[in-house]
């Protein structure tokens, strides 16, 4: 199947909404905050089409990152040679095509994922009441791009992975519309297995030192995190960081210090690559959403192997800086990478 053919059928996938809506139940283990207040459904015999969202989402100009001053840190992990392209910025109304564009800025997907790799994506899928034009969750394009990336690339397997804290994880994968778009490309959507999960030492840790995490996203060869930039009550915004919150149990016991206890997460999972979703972000009432009113179109992708420096640069596309957000402090104060983005090469480019 060629590319415009492949991408017509995922974007009929998606505008369509697939499977039912549902209201989950909370457990203890919450995901992204609390459960927001029921939504109206979005009955899928009557979808909304393509076009009629895109008009109510008024795109805004683009804001340049506001760099804050270089401060006294560890050394960040991600070292790149000095002629390296440390962080790109594609912009585009195709979200596949600025993603390729992202990855061919930062050396190709081939940088990233060798032959034979188990490779894990994790994007936000964190909900099952809106389909991903309401920026709740990531964009299915965003993720296909990555997954066809993959698996081009020789990856023995590619699979799809989040645990939502509304409806169950069927639901959310159907809704989201990633489940089959992620199929249709040959990727794989796991259900993630309560068994799975153990207690594992955090030995950089500086609140917590011990926490249930899913164990084959330490296995994989692989992990790239793919958030949605969006708002957030608690930690401000959700960004890569706070993404990988995905992948652990007990996520309410991380509320508390928030920011630091991120940050700690952050420093045992790593994340080969981040690749943030400013193709659509939720502005206000996140994590859910649940209007377009707060949906801004940006037809942004950030990508980068420092997490760090990704999630500084996407707190601009909300006229934030990195200084802003207290799991990115914590962060660079823990050596996970830069939120000086004077200090490094940053690649910006419409597709």
């Amino acid at each position: 199947m060629d590319d415009i053919t492949r991408r017509e059928f995922i974007q009929r996938l998606l505008a369509w909404g697939l499977g039912a809506a549902g209201a989950g139940t909370l457990l203890s283990s919450v995901s992204c905050g609390p459960e927001p207040p029921p939504s109206p459904t979005i009955s899928p015999t009557e979808p909304p089409t393509a076009s009629a969202l895109r008009a109510t989402l008024t795109p805004v100009p683009t804001l340049k990152p506001t760099r804050p001053p270089a401060t006294d840190t560890p050394e960040p992990t991600v070292t790149p040679a000095p002629d390296d392209v440390y962080l790109a910025v594609a912009r585009g109304e195709s979200p596949e095509a600025i993603v390729q564009a992202a990855l061919r800025a930062l050396g190709g997907i081939e940088r990233f994922v060798q032959s034979g790799d188990d490779v894990i994506i994790k994007p936000n899928i964190c909900v099952a009441y809106h389909t991903y034009e309401y920026a709740a969750t990531t964009n299915p394009e965003v993720v296909v791009a990555l997954v066809s990336l993959c698996l081009g690339a020789g990856a023995k397997r590619v699979r799809v992975m989040d645990q939502p804290f509304g409806g169950t994880p069927d639901q959310a994968y159907a809704r989201s519309g990633i489940g089959e778009a992620v199929k249709a490309a040959g990727g794989q959507m796991e259900v993630m297995a309560r068994m799975k999960y153990q207690d594992t030492a955090i030995p950089e840790g500086r609140d917590i030192t011990l926490w249930p995490l899913y164990q084959d996203v330490l296995k994989a060869d692989v992990l790239i995190d793919v958030p949605i930039a969006k708002d957030h009550g608690l930690a401000r915004l959700t960004l890569g960081m706070k993404n990988l919150m995905g992948v652990i149990l007990n996520r309410s016991g991380l509320h508390i210090n928030l920011g630091q206890r991120i940050a700690d997460l952050t420093s045992l999972l790593r994340p080969t690559l981040t690749v943030v979703d400013g193709v659509r972000i939720l502005m206000d009432h996140g994590p859910g959403g649940g209007s377009l009113d707060d949906v801004k179109l940006m037809n942004t992708v950030i990508a980068s192997p420092d997490i760090v420096a990704a999630d500084a640069y996407a707190a601009t596309l909300f006229g934030l800086t990195g200084a802003d957000i207290p799991a990115i402090v914590a962060g660079a104060e823990m050596g996970l990478g830069t939120m000086d983005l004077a200090s490094v090469k940053i690649e910006e480019f419409s597709v």
